[in-house]
């Protein structure tokens, strides 16, 4: 008996364990359902910079080339011209009376010095045409009054622009050497005189500016000069280096004032003259010194765009320092365009010591290519081609000259 309930008690145990005894399994969480993947945001593509492309595809030499601009001899293209052309692909080529004989002949010129360049980057065809005693054109080309007469007498320099615009550009030229920013102050000036537009401040400003204006409305690149003023000086920079003896809160008061508007305003280059200033850089000419040029100009006044010298072979520099020198010290200063006018020897003598400086390391190759960058933007805002000119329309040129007189 007691068995049978032993028995009765472990199978009722069995039961109750397989009835109720297991736990039973928990409803499983409901799965998320996943949310959409994030769009990837594109990465822009970087904007195409053609100059930075055609910089990196340049060799040294000719980076170095690029800031030369080259005179040369003679009223057709000779040997001199083939040599800064095509062997050493200079920046620029400019010309003067020794150049000019007549319309047909200037116009012959440029397309040769064109057709020399090929395929390069286009030349900078450069003339120093201002009008009045500083006047490039032929014979057939009625001339301009000068500046400061033109002025007084109620011109309007906008015009004044266009005209020297439209004589530039008919005989192939897109850079003129224009535009004198000078404040004719002391009237034992003889080197710049009548080529300013006035005796103040207000007067320079206003008319080139203005001039400025009407050569780029044109097509042509304008240039203003000679910064920092060359308007106060008795001495002739082409025969020997004039000296001007005032601090810089001076020079704002009156030299610099047009040339900061000019700045403001976006002019594209600018030229610095062959002076030296005592109060900022006792040692050095303006257009050698980084006091000057970097420092002055660049830094403090802001300006970002192409520097040129004053030529360079001109007695304030040649009579102290050796071409090579000059130009090289011309670099380091912060200069870009170099103007070599006269003989092939010194052109020649310029790019082997700018060579020389750069394999040294004395011109870093990221110097120089802030240069190369500033020179290939300029040619690349005006559009700058190798295309030749028709002959020009004198005539046409004429009566757009007369109807301002």
């Amino acid at each position: 008996m007691k068995r049978i309930l032993s028995g009765v008690l472990l199978l009722c145990v069995m039961l109750l364990a397989g009835c109720g005894g297991q736990k039973p399994t928990p409803a499983a969480a409901p799965t998320a359902i996943p949310s959409a993947a994030p769009t990837p945001t594109p990465t822009p593509e970087p904007t195409p910079d053609p100059v930075a492309e055609a910089l990196a595809a340049m060799t040294t030499q000719e980076k170095v080339g690029q800031l030369l601009v080259a005179g040369i001899e003679g009223t057709q293209a000779g040997g001199d011209a083939v040599q800064a052309i095509q062997d050493y692909q200079v920046g620029g080529v400019i010309l003067f009376g020794r150049n000019v004989e007549s319309a047909d002949q200037l116009a012959e010129l440029t397309n040769e010095l064109k057709e020399l360049n090929g395929d390069n980057t286009p030349l900078l065809l450069c003339v120093d045409q201002e009008g009045g005693r500083v006047d490039r054109m032929p014979p057939e080309v009625d001339e301009l009054p000068p500046a400061y007469d033109y002025i007084a007498a109620g011109g309007d320099p906008l015009e004044r622009g266009r005209v020297l615009a439209g004589q530039c550009t008919a005989f192939g030229f897109n850079l003129d050497f224009s535009t004198c920013l000078d404040i004719w102050s002391n009237p034992d000036n003889t080197v710049i005189g009548d080529r300013a537009y006035g005796s103040d401040a207000e007067t320079v400003t206003r008319a080139g500016l203005a001039v400025n204006k009407g050569l780029e409305q044109g097509g042509v690149i304008p240039v203003v000069k000679h910064f920092p003023g060359h308007g106060d000086t008795s001495t002739d920079s082409h025969v020997d280096l004039p000296v001007v003896d005032k601090a810089v809160e001076e020079l704002e008061e009156f030299e610099l004032i047009p040339f900061q508007a000019a700045i403001e305003a976006g002019t594209p280059c600018v030229m610095v003259a062959h002076i030296l200033m005592t109060r900022i850089d006792p040692d050095l000419p303006a257009s050698l010194s980084p006091k000057v040029v970097d420092g002055l100009l660049r830094q403090q006044m802001g300006f970002g765009g192409v520097v040129c010298t004053d030529d360079l072979t001109m007695g304030a520099i040649s009579n102290t320092y050796g071409m090579g020198e000059a130009a090289v010290m011309a670099v380091e200063a912060g200069c870009d365009l170099l103007l070599v006018c006269h003989k092939a020897d010194n052109l020649t003598a310029a790019r082997e010591a700018l060579l020389a400086a750069v394999e040294d390391g004395r011109i870093t190759m990221e110097r120089l290519d802030q240069s190369v960058y500033r020179i290939l933007s300029l040619k690349q805002e005006y559009g700058l081609t190798n295309d030749p000119v028709a002959q020009p329309d004198v005539e046409a040129l004429n009566a757009q000259m007369q109807a301002i007189s």
